[in-house]
């Protein structure tokens, strides 16, 4: 073994005093020790479900890791789901114990995005996800103020989520709903949740899925939804200084500043502290109303891509 290399948990961890990637501020190391500090609190996020990571390796872009290698040790969980659109099954990993996260770390998995249902379970999501995307620039505190609108949108109707940072330059609430909401409900649910927001004040949030349409307010993502996956609270993102997707409570949203939370800071902030489990309500049951509402709504994707269609038609014909 090389000076850069050493074993955690029966897992070879090599080259560690490289740099993690351009602009990272940290290396392979910083990476390796903030996840095996923050083990107790990342692995209930990724537990028994299906697991996409996005690795980094030297002088190459990222890329995004579904399928397990086939150099992938036996020991790792795994499960196996259909893909649809490439008409395959895939081998997803189960990040479901220390060795596990130990060995992504020395692949250089940087970000980890687990889906919203439990392996096996993916027409019953254990939670909604709405996704706030400011527009370009230093667009946070723009973000923040959507939040809270999504958080009014949520009392409203009689429900309550948490709130953590994306890591890159937004926020994610997070609802967790009854185990007994499914897929459909829960993407209706979340759709009539966006709505709700962008009219509580529309001159700062959009449901418009096509970025030429937001007019430089916060775009309330309503598509998380079926397999999608969301970036777990506390991992690493593939951004300048290498932050983190950190939790953040409601009061205290006004005041942070994302880029606060890197691999390198977050370990001594918390300290033994578990703000994202205190913070994540009970399941809740979502209301008939919300639900029924969001069925009458179109899926901004599906929007979106016939009105791209309908305007390249208007273009032609008027060229």
């Amino acid at each position: 073994m090389g000076a850069a290399d050493e074993t955690r948990a029966g897992v070879s961890l090599t080259n560690l005093d490289q740099p993690l990637f351009d602009g990272a501020g940290a290396t392979k190391r910083d990476l390796v020790d903030y996840l095996d500090a923050m083990c107790d609190r990342i692995l209930p996020e990724l537990r028994d479900r299906p697991l996409s990571v996005l690795r980094v390796r030297p002088g190459q872009e990222p890329f995004m890791q579904k399928n397990l290698p086939k150099y992938t040790p036996e020991w790792v969980r795994r499960t196996e789901v259909w893909a649809e659109a490439s008409h395959r099954r895939i081998s997803y990993a189960l990040c479901d114990d220390r060795r596990t996260l130990l060995w992504f770390a020395n692949q250089r998995a940087v970000e980890y995005h687990p889906t919203l249902g439990r392996a096996g379970q993916p027409e019953h999501p254990t939670h909604l996800v709405l996704d706030l995307d400011p527009p370009e620039g230093d667009s946070f505190p723009a973000a923040v103020r959507v939040a809270l609108l999504v958080r009014q949108a949520l009392a409203d109707a009689g429900l309550v989520g948490a709130v953590k940072t994306s890591g890159a330059k937004g926020l994610h609430v997070i609802v967790p709903v009854d185990p007994a909401t499914t897929a459909e409900e829960a993407a209706a649910a979340t759709r009539a949740l966006a709505v709700r927001t962008e009219r509580l004040d529309p001159a700062a949030a959009t449901t418009a899925f096509i970025v030429a349409d937001r007019g430089g307010r916060v775009f309330v993502d309503s598509t998380r939804a079926y397999g999608a996956t969301v970036v777990a609270a506390y991992s690493p993102r593939i951004r300048p200084g290498a932050p983190v997707s950190y939790p953040v409570g409601w009061t205290d949203l006004e005041s942070a500043s994302p880029a606060d939370f890197t691999v390198r800071s977050v370990p001594a902030l918390l300290g033994d502290r578990d703000p994202w489990a205190q913070a994540l309500p009970a399941p809740q049951r979502l209301p008939a109303d919300l639900v029924e509402q969001g069925r009458t709504i179109p899926v901004a994707r599906v929007q979106a891509m016939h009105e791209g269609k309908r305007r390249a038609k208007a273009r032609r014909e008027a060229g």
